[in-house]
């Protein structure tokens, strides 16, 4: 029996604004689909959360027995600058700036933005369309909408009707606004705007003589409408109704709201049952922005190289400092919440490594494993509540630091034990061992010359180095244990 069908995970669901039991559409079978990168730049941490959330996830359901097939995008044509219709594509403004080809753009960050999630752990998506890859299906949406009356053509470009649309259907239900609203906080249609209420949106965009990325239509030599992609995309993939629509908060609206009346439009249906959004990063208590320069890169964070930390961190201490708050949550990056992750992390990583030298005993243990583990999963089922988890995980750590050899567990609890923590803590989690991160390699190496200094100063009797190695390491939550096997640490 899968192990789906003995939990029942909880999802809340941004389009109802309730959790709700998650019923896959078609089990075991899950489609799961969240928007890629605009692959113009360096991939930034506020995009790596939400696709290391969405991994997370993926894991998650994956390892309840779920056949996950995971649509992730990438935005090569289309996306227009300020996220609206008017202004210049931001792949051909790079191009255009560095003087390359936009495909050469693309081909650079795709590259680089592989290279960051692979270095957080993230599995590759099970497909990972291209809008460019797309325009036939995009051009075949765009003409069923026309088909149904929710679109017109002007001037060479098509935009989505969007006071007609809403007549009978519920645009901005996702995000939450009126259509009045939304109407009365827009400018007035000047006289040169194609477009008959400044609320429709482009779903294709007549090309300039001025714009690289161009192909032919219906309705003349143009391009495709940002919010269209995911639409074709994710149906083209996961079917014209799916399970699981995910991305940031910053794309509830326009994008996911327009997706969602663009799939209505074409074939009628709703297709998304869970919509999911993450939230975003700060740094420092303030907005990421690259026009203040409060910004940091994972290159920069991996490295230290940046005024805004004082040291590197490892990418799977950065990944553990996300999932320490639950992906809905606002959460903040700094030098000091950093190190604390880091502290945690090893002290995680060291109670990983200890279980598997722990040996069955003949007495008794308080820590009940069984209700442990059920525990565990009531936190990941409890819509994906990762920092519950943790809490849950560190209950464990602290049995096992406390632990001499004899565990007192049974050899079944103890097995129970070690695969439920390992599972928690790297399949799902996504976690990788710390002696594989050069920060640990570099403590342990330091570490070895302060015991080496230590026992060298009580093989002296000079007590008084011996008592201040071990007290100044316990005064940074380093913990100095001798035994008959020497002297090894712990962090707590």
């Amino acid at each position: 029996m899968a192990l789906y069908q003995d939990n029942d995970l909880y999802i809340n669901n941004s389009l109802t604004r309730k959790k709700e039991k998650f019923e896959a559409l078609n089990a075991p079978n899950v489609g799961m689909y969240v928007c890629g990168p605009t692959v113009y730049s360096d991939v930034h941490l506020g995009n790596c959360r939400s696709f290391i959330t969405f991994d997370m996830v993926y894991r998650y359901l994956s390892h309840l027995g779920y056949n996950v097939r995971y649509v992730r995008n990438i935005t090569d044509a289309g996306h227009l600058e300020n996220d609206a219709d008017e202004g210049e594509d931001k792949i051909s403004k790079k191009a255009r700036l560095e003087q390359l080809e936009p495909m050469e753009i693309v081909q650079k960050y795709t590259l680089g933005f592989h290279e960051v999630m692979a270095q957080f752990n993230a599995h590759p998506p099970s497909i990972e369309p291209t809008a460019t890859g797309h325009i036939v299906e995009q051009i075949e949406m765009i003409e069923q909408i026309i088909k149904n009356g929710w679109a017109y053509v002007e001037n060479g470009s098509v935009y989505f009707d969007v006071e007609k649309y809403n007549a009978t259907n519920d645009y901005g239900k996702l995000s939450g606004r009126k259509i009045e609203d939304l109407i009365s906080g827009t400018r007035e249609l000047d006289a040169q705007s194609e477009k008959r209420n400044p609320l429709d949106f482009a779903i294709w965009k007549k090309a300039s003589p001025s714009h690289i990325q161009r192909w032919p239509s219906p309705w003349g030599v143009g391009f495709p409408g940002w919010h269209l992609e995911c639409s074709v995309m994710s149906t083209k993939y996961l079917g014209q109704q799916f399970d699981i629509h995910g991305g940031g908060m910053d794309l509830k609206f326009p994008h996911h709201e327009c997706e969602i009346a663009q799939n209505k439009a074409s074939n009628g249906t709703d297709a998304v049952r869970y919509w999911m959004h993450g939230n975003m990063l700060t740094l420092n208590g303030q907005r990421m922005s690259k026009s203040t320069g409060n910004t940091l890169l994972p290159g920069e964070l991996f490295s230290g190289d940046t005024d805004k930390l004082t040291k590197g961190y490892a990418p799977s201490v950065a990944r553990f400092f996300m999932m320490q708050a639950h992906y809905g949550s606002q959460l903040d990056f700094s030098d000091e919440a950093l190190l604390a992750a880091e502290k945690g992390y090893n002290r995680l990583m060291q109670a990983v490594d200890k279980l598997s030298s722990l040996e069955a005993g003949e007495g008794t243990s308080d820590f009940d494993v069984e209700a442990w583990q059920k525990q565990c999963y009531a936190a990941m089922n409890d819509d994906f509540n990762s920092p519950i988890l943790i809490s849950h995980l560190f209950e464990a750590v602290r049995f096992i630091n406390g632990s001499d050899k004899n565990s007192g567990l049974s050899q079944t609890h103890l097995n129970l034990l070690n695969n439920t923590l390992t599972a928690f803590v790297f399949d799902i989690l996504g976690l990788e061992k710390a002696s594989e991160s050069k920060q640990s390699d570099k403590l342990d190496e330091v570490m070895k010359m302060l015991i080496t200094m230590r026992t060298k100063a009580r093989a002296d009797k000079d007590w008084a180095l011996s008592d201040q190695i071990r007290d100044q390491l316990a005064s940074v939550g380093i913990q100095l244990k001798d035994g008959a096997d020497g002297t090894s640490y712990t962090l707590v």
